[in-house]
């Protein structure tokens, strides 16, 4: 049985306040006992000691049970679901010190009464099943809180990336030069470059990377990308070695999550890359212009982007950690949607939402996201263009979009795409920001009469919108029904109690 010593403490003091407890034995009492001191006894019960062996000895008998029988990592019915949650991979991988807090910490707080905090906990990893949800899941998950908790700008790796660029002597103004890339990687890092042999490894042909270590590392790349994907990979390896990041991912396109370590170390290169491809001050000085417009232009928009030389991925999520810092535009979210040409599914591959406003996510949810939405438009006329115009597409939009459910109004952007290496599938990206008193006074085209201003809501399933109203609607509100039939028995209670009363 896998558990580590974090744990053996947390499980042990846990046992030790429940067979206390249980003999009506204060901790004054167990003190005199034992012949051990009341704050010594505290610590352990608190997960913070880890007592010898013959202070655990002195412990047993004083509450009366053997040796083993403390020590044993099995517990009580009572407590099986406290060893299951410590002991599951959730846990493990857990990054509790970015948040400030320990595992004991958190244990901490629900073992005042040891029975009750298992039902919870056991409320928690039931919750987990029913919807689904994996490790990999909740340490993505854990990675949006950490990007949201740094408003998703991290000046340490701008400064890194500037560094480097100054350190080589590269001019920010110009696009990223992937030769001096490729330079860097096999002169300074003694890299191995290639490509995946994609006719010998058919099935690695989403994989956009592969990496090795060792003393002759080895970095090779999907041949059917885009320029600008390879220069951004060879970018991102570039980033783990600056940045001294020796646990990363073999591939890029996620096989297997080993670790969060493995999560935030390629969000980190994957930062200094975005850092390399677009600096800060240039792309400031741009949407300072930008913004100066009074009515909004897609071909501009994406003129900005070619100038980096960037994709519409990476463009927009540079911008969603920049233009919340540089224009105080901080109620902002991010989305990714890719669509099978031919089929009527939309499916939410990335999100980070920064703002107060319930938006599409992707973790429980098998419901039909609106169709309102400017992502999911786009993708609708880019499966609507001939194949071969479609192949060279890129098109941009904008849309105020206002939550039914919110009442909130977001500014979003949005850029839609083929995919490089999913056949037959596109995929748009999208950026919204809070439409309030600031952004008014910040982007001059805002209220672009051009700019359509649409109703949307998170899924159709829980939409109020008629169907007459909503000619984009794809399925019926099953769950906002749901909703307006336990509303209706609520009122009904309440004003029969009201009446009897």
């Amino acid at each position: 049985m896998n558990v580590n010593a974090e744990n053996l403490r947390l499980i042990l003091g846990v046992k030790l306040k429940q067979l206390r407890t249980e003999r009506d034995m204060s901790l004054s009492e167990l003190a005199a006992r034992s012949n051990l001191s009341v704050s010594y006894l505290s610590e352990i019960e608190k997960g913070k000691k880890y007592p010898t062996p013959d202070k655990i000895l002195r412990l047993a008998q004083a509450i009366g049970i053997s040796f083993d029988e403390l020590v044993s990592v099995q517990v009580s019915e009572s407590l099986d679901s406290l060893s299951t949650f410590l002991k599951s991979p959730l846990i493990q991988e857990f990054p509790f010190e970015l948040f400030g807090i320990q595992p004991r910490d958190l244990v901490g707080l629900i073992t005042e009464s040891p029975q009750e905090a298992g039902a919870f906990i056991q409320t928690l990893l039931e919750i987990g099943q029913s919807y689904d949800m994996s490790v990999e899941q909740f340490l993505f998950a854990a990675l949006r809180s950490y990007q949201k908790m740094h408003a998703n700008y991290f000046d340490d790796l701008e400064q890194a990336a500037e560094e480097f660029a100054r350190s080589h002597r590269w001019d920010i103004e110009q696009p990223l030069d992937a030769q001096r890339l490729h330079t860097v990687l096999t002169e300074e890092y003694g890299y191995e470059i290639g490509e995946i042999p994609l006719d010998e490894f058919p099935a690695l042909k989403k994989f956009r990377s592969i990496s090795t270590k060792g003393k002759s590392p080895k970095l090779f790349l999907n041949g059917k990308l885009l320029p600008s994907q390879k220069a951004f990979l060879l970018a991102r390896e570039i980033g783990f070695r600056v940045l001294g990041l020796t646990e990363h991912p073999i591939t890029s396109t996620w096989l297997t999550v080993r670790s969060f370590a493995e999560v935030l170390n390629n969000y980190k290169a994957s930062y200094f890359a975005g850092a390399l491809f677009i600096n800060r001050s240039v792309l400031r000085k741009e949407f300072e212009l930008f913004f100066k417009r009074t009515t909004w232009n897609g071909n501009a928009f994406l003129g900005i982007m070619r100038r980096f030389s960037a994709t519409p991925e990476m463009f927009l999520y540079r911008l969603s950690q920049l233009l919340p810092k540089f224009f105080g535009m901080q109620e902002m979210f991010y989305l990714r949607f890719n669509n099978e040409i031919g089929s009527n599914e939309y499916t939410l591959t990335k999100e980070l939402n920064m703002s107060r406003v319930v938006v599409p996510h992707a973790i429980g949810l098998n419901e039909h996201y609106c169709r309102r939405w400017l992502s999911i438009k786009l993708l609708q006329k880019l499966a609507a263009m001939p194949r071969r115009s479609m192949r060279e597409a890129t098109i941009a939009d904008a849309q105020r979009s206002h939550f039914l459910d919110g009442d909130a109004e977001f500014f979003v952007m949005s850029i839609a795409r083929p995919l490089a290496l999913t056949e037959e599938t596109n995929s748009s990206i999208s950026l919204g920001f809070l439409v309030n008193d600031h952004f008014k006074n910040t982007v001059r085209f805002w209220n672009d009469p051009a700019i359509p201003i649409v109703e949307v809501n998170e899924t159709c399933e829980r939409c109020s919108l008629l169907k007459s109203i909503c000619k984009e609607r794809a399925v019926a509100p099953t769950i906002y029904r749901k909703q307006l039939v336990q509303q209706e028995r609520e009122q009904a209670l309440r004003r029969f109690l009201e009446r009897v009363g």
